[in-house]
């Protein structure tokens, strides 16, 4: 990632991670997909996150898991 798509502010929600330039807890897109609900649901209803975004997060955290498991 070249530019980190989730970022931690104080000044942003308390410091809970969002998606870079929104208001948007990353938290949010973990529980959409966690009940079953899609990508275009959830961007439907938080349009100030882009589809660019999900999908870099979705990857770095796959990669995390996968470095995870490794060890």
């Amino acid at each position: 990632m070249t530019e980190t798509v989730i970022i931690k502010d104080p000044d942003i929600l308390g410091g809970i991670p969002v998606f870079r330039g929104t208001r948007v807890p990353v938290q949010n897109l973990i529980d959409y997909l966690a009940t079953g609900e899609t990508i275009d649901s959830f961007l439907d209803d938080f349009p100030t996150v882009t589809r660019e975004q999900v999908i870099q997060f979705l990857e770095y955290a796959g990669a995390v898991a996968a470095h995870e498991n490794s060890d």
